[in-house]
This record gives C-alpha cells, sequence and structure tokens, in this order.
C-alpha cells in the first residue's frame, strides 16, 4: 500500500528540501488555502489535501530547473501515493516537464491558487498594516490588474486557473483572499 504522509511528515519532508523560511512559508499557506476549499469540496480529505499544498512546491528551492519533475521522483522514492504525486506535480502542468494536467477539483484548485497566493502575499506586504485582514477584493485587482508589480507571479496561469474551475476571476481573487484571511495570522501575512 502507498504511503500518505501526515501534515507534519509533509511539512518535515519540506524543511528537508527548503531551508528560505519564504519556500517554507509559501508551502504553509498554500496547504492551508487547499485545507480551506476541501473543507468545502472535499470534507473527509482535509488533510490529504492540506499535504498535497504543503508539499507542491518540495523540488523548487533545490531543483529549480526539474520543478515537479523532481518532486514527482523524490515521492516515488518515498512510495507516496499516485494520487497525491499526481495532485501536487499537475500545478506545474504547462510550465514544467510535467505532463499531468489538473483534473480533479483539488487539483484545479492548486493549480489556481498557487501563483495567488504569492500575488496576494506580496499586496499584504505594500500595505501599511503588512497584513491581509484589512485587505479587500479592490486592492488585489489593482494589484492583479499591474503586470509589474509581483511580475513572477503569472496572471496567465491564474486566469487559467479561475477557467478551469468555471469561475470568473474576480471569484477566484475573492475566494482565495477569504481562505488566506482564515490562516493563523503566524503564517507571517
Amino acid at each position: 500500500m502507498s504511503y500518505i504522509p501526515t501534515k507534519a511528515e509533509a511539512k518535515e519532508l519540506l524543511a528537508k528540501y527548503n531551508k528560505e523560511p519564504f519556500h517554507m512559508r509559501h508551502g504553509e499557506v498554500v496547504s492551508g488555502v487547499l485545507g480551506y476549499f476541501a473543507k468545502e469540496y472535499d470534507p473527509d480529505r482535509v488533510e490529504f489535501w492540506e499535504v498535497v499544498g504543503m508539499l507542491h512546491d518540495l523540488d523548487f528551492e533545490e531543483f529549480p530547473e526539474d520543478h515537479c519533475v523532481k518532486t514527482e521522483a523524490l515521492l516515488k522514492e518515498l512510495d507516496v501515493d499516485q494520487e497525491m504525486i499526481r495532485a501536487i506535480c499537475s500545478h506545474g502542468w504547462g510550465c514544467t516537464g510535467i505532463s499531468y494536467e489538473p483534473e480533479t477539483m483539488m487539483e484545479k484548485v492548486l493549480f489556481a491558487t498557487d501563483e495567488l497566493t504569492g500575488l496576494i502575499g506580496a499586496c499584504a506586504l505594500m500595505r501599511p498594516s503588512k497584513s491581509i485582514d484589512d485587505m479587500n477584493l479592490k486592492s488585489v485587482k489593482k494589484k492583479y490588474k499591474d503586470k509589474s508589480f509581483a511580475a513572477g507571479c503569472s496572471r496567465e496561469v491564474i486566469a487559467q486557473g479561475a477557467q478551469m474551475l468555471n469561475w470568473e476571476v474576480d471569484e477566484l481573487l475573492q475566494r482565495t483572499l477569504d481562505a488566506m484571511k482564515s490562516l493563523n495570522p503566524q503564517m507571517g501575512l
């Protein structure tokens, strides 16, 4: 039987390959966002979704040129559940050497929110409060439309993710902001 790491084990595994606080925090934020959406779409598997979010950028710090490809190899070595591997790696579809197109709700939510959490986090850093607590959709939309702001966050991927979910971009922005606001404030937002 395949291995499904707990959230604590996933965090330890992420720390094994990521030393930068930003990468660790990003894994925790995406984990929390996926957990938030899992409560609505797959309430019996919230921790599964959270582990997928935690591990989605497992290889990014050490192996950026082999992003997702190296993650797949590392997780297969650990005999991690294939559904989990596929979900984790699917966020790299169209951008990396991975051919897993997001198909399940979990995969689509990960694909749609990964880049967006980075954009919203960057928006928070620009605010006097350095927080998302007082942020609204209008603020996020303004920064989303400014292609020079957080230029590394692909607006094309975000828009494509919204389309996969059959949501308007504004709905994705608002729902992801709501998800991030629900997280533990000690995540650095």
